[in-house]
């Protein structure tokens, strides 16, 4: 397990954090709707050699979820800035996933965060982004953040699933479900969705090629979520960038095809 048993106040929010492992720091940024524990596969490897740094971004996992909270990716690239003055990390290696991929290049080309390398997985970073669930919600946010609590375990299971190519088993699912239940979790999975906005992505777009670190890019081959033909444009606009299309794996890599981000991150990492 990877769990995030330690906290910050970022403006008021609390951001859970945790580290583990030994070695030059790797910062890992989850995505949605997951959180830290979506690298809870990941990490025991990376950490034999590495210190890995990892939260939850704020609205999700465990940190702070109130009504009203800004949790759009315009503000979780302050966070992950506030994050990494926080733990004092000049030029970190990041791994982002999903909208950490977003908030990972935000930081960077917009508040002047600095990485050694920057790995990217299956990343939000250009247009169109957005499942047919996920613009239906954005129009019916209050109708769907009322649901019956069978119901909404019902739409997580099968959204959550619809990420990975391999079936996720009742105990595969319950880490990235609890997170998004009852009175403070189900209204907190749809003001997420409710505040997703292309215009985040489209403000930054035009700085992929200023990148200032080494980028490389990891795309799983199934992917429903994104299509690979983004992983091919966002290659064509970071400078330098080589894109790795992984057999057998959907969205959610970090589930389907783990070994092939320790792989990539080890030998990346490794100059």
């Amino acid at each position: 397990m990877i769990t995030p048993t330690q906290t910050f106040d970022w403006n008021g929010t609390t951001i859970a954090w945790g580290t583990t492992g030994s070695g030059p720091p790797i910062v890992l940024v989850h995505g949605t709707p997951f959180s830290s524990h979506v690298w809870h596969r990941v990490a025991p490897e990376l950490a034999r050699g590495h210190t890995l740094y990892f939260y939850d971004l704020p609205g999700y996992g465990r940190s702070d979820k109130r009504e009203g909270q800004d949790v759009s990716l315009g503000i979780q690239n302050k966070a992950l800035a506030a994050m990494l003055a926080f733990w004092k990390l000049d030029r970190p290696q990041i791994i982002a996933h999903d909208f950490g991929g977003a908030t990972a290049l935000r930081a960077h080309l917009i508040d002047g965060c600095d990485y050694d390398r920057l790995l990217l997985i299956d990343p939000v970073a250009v247009r169109p982004w957005g499942s047919p669930f996920v613009r239906h919600v954005r129009q019916h946010e209050a109708a769907f953040a009322g649901l019956p609590d069978y119901i909404q375990a019902a739409i997580l299971k099968a959204y959550v699933s619809g990420a990975a190519t391999r079936p996720l088993s009742d105990s595969d699912l319950e880490p990235y479900i609890a997170p998004w239940t009852g009175s403070v979790g189900q209204p907190a999975f749809y003001r997420q969705i409710a505040q997703m906005d292309q215009r985040f992505t489209d403000e930054v777009e035009p700085l992929y090629g200023q990148l200032r670190c080494p980028v490389t890019l990891l795309w799983g081959e199934e992917d429903r979520w994104i299509p690979p033909q983004s992983g091919q444009k966002l290659a064509a606009m970071l400078p330098g960038c080589a894109l790795t299309l992984v057999p057998g794996s959907g969205h959610l890599m970090q589930e389907d095809r783990p070994e092939a981000i320790v792989a990539a991150a080890l030998r990346f990492f490794a100059g």
